[in-house]
């Protein structure tokens, strides 16, 4: 049973691991956004709205639709990891959705109504930071598909 356990694990290639981590991640920011204490201000989040309160950690806007957006972005990556090609997708075009986000937040007021996941500053950054991470592991770990085509 644990050769069974290790052999599993190890016939992920490097961007499965990778997808499968962030979407991980997507998942636990996800659920935590849901839970009062790690988000600050949870009494005054809205499903969708620049005047959402809550914060995750203090730091990062949130909303009931911010928070369904990370599961959902969660719950594909995971189905999108077992596959060598899906990982690789799902890392370059997440990468790239959230780089359209970063730029769309750079734009669009804390205020406006056009502000309905909603973002803040901090929201943006850490959008930037994912995008470019993301579309780097999918880049990176691909260059020599020809080691990994067979995972």
């Amino acid at each position: 049973m644990t050769t069974h356990a290790r052999t599993s694990s190890t016939s992920r290639s490097p961007v499965q691991q990778a997808a499968l981590l962030v979407s991980v991640v997507f998942l636990v920011a996800g659920i935590l956004g849901f839970i009062p204490g790690i988000t600050t201000d949870y009494d005054t989040m809205k499903f969708a709205s620049h005047e959402s309160g809550a914060e995750l950690l203090g730091v990062f806007q949130v909303s009931v639709l911010h928070n369904l957006v990370h599961l959902a972005f969660g719950v594909a990556g995971v189905a999108m990891a077992r596959t060598f090609s899906g990982a690789r997708k799902f890392l370059l075009v997440g990468g790239a959705i959230y780089l359209v986000l970063w730029v769309y937040g750079l734009f669009v007021g804390h205020d406006s109504e056009a502000n309905f996941v909603p973002l803040n500053t901090a929201d943006n950054w850490l959008h930037f930071v994912l995008g470019i991470g993301m579309i780097a592991l999918g880049a990176l770990l691909t260059r020599s598909r020809g080691t990994a085509s067979g995972r």
